[in-house]
């Protein structure tokens, strides 16, 4: 097993083991695929600091899953915040590929001098849960019915790790 940064020949499965999700579970809430497109920008040659995509490969060259980082809210006060998310897929679960993509993510993350990583999980959602906890996230709240998947209404919780202690310099 190999963790390594995407490559845009990477973009098909990253996008295939979304799809998944996003057709069959709660864990993603898109109704429809946004293609591989969507990841684009993170193998570019100049991505945004703080925004990774890396992948899980397989000793069969197959990607197995993803981790990504993302931009919290485009506003100034949220620079040194990121989302992050992981996904693998149903090959690759509960095989510690999840924990190994976090680790690999949040140190990148660390090198780039982000402070908070927020994760967000539909609920329910124990094997995410457990991840989050093992990885040093904190809950940090539940927000009621703000999705609307599968003709119902989806919770989502906030988690939240702190990375950094110091606030940059101005």
């Amino acid at each position: 097993m190999e963790i390594r940064a995407a490559t845009p020949d990477d973009l098909v499965e990253v996008s295939a083991i979304y799809d998944h999700h996003a057709r069959s579970s709660t864990t993603a809430l898109d109704d429809e695929s946004p293609g591989p497109e969507r990841w684009a920008a993170k193998v570019g040659d100049e991505p945004r600091r703080g925004e990774h995509l890396l992948v899980v490969v397989a000793e069969d060259g197959e990607v197995r899953g993803y981790a990504e980082s993302s931009v919290y809210r485009d506003r100034s006060a949220y620079e040194q915040t990121r989302e992050v998310a992981v996904y693998l897929g149903l090959d690759a679960q509960q095989q510690g590929f999840g924990r190994r993509l976090y680790d690999e993510l949040l140190g990148k993350l660390r090198e780039d001098g982000i402070h908070v990583a927020v994760a967000v999980i539909a609920l329910p959602n124990e094997a995410s849960e457990r991840l989050h906890r093992a990885c040093g996230f904190a809950e940090a709240g539940v927000l009621r019915e703000v999705g609307w998947k599968f003709a119902a209404w989806v919770d989502t919780a906030y988690w939240l790790l702190r990375l950094g202690e110091e606030a940059p310099a101005p």
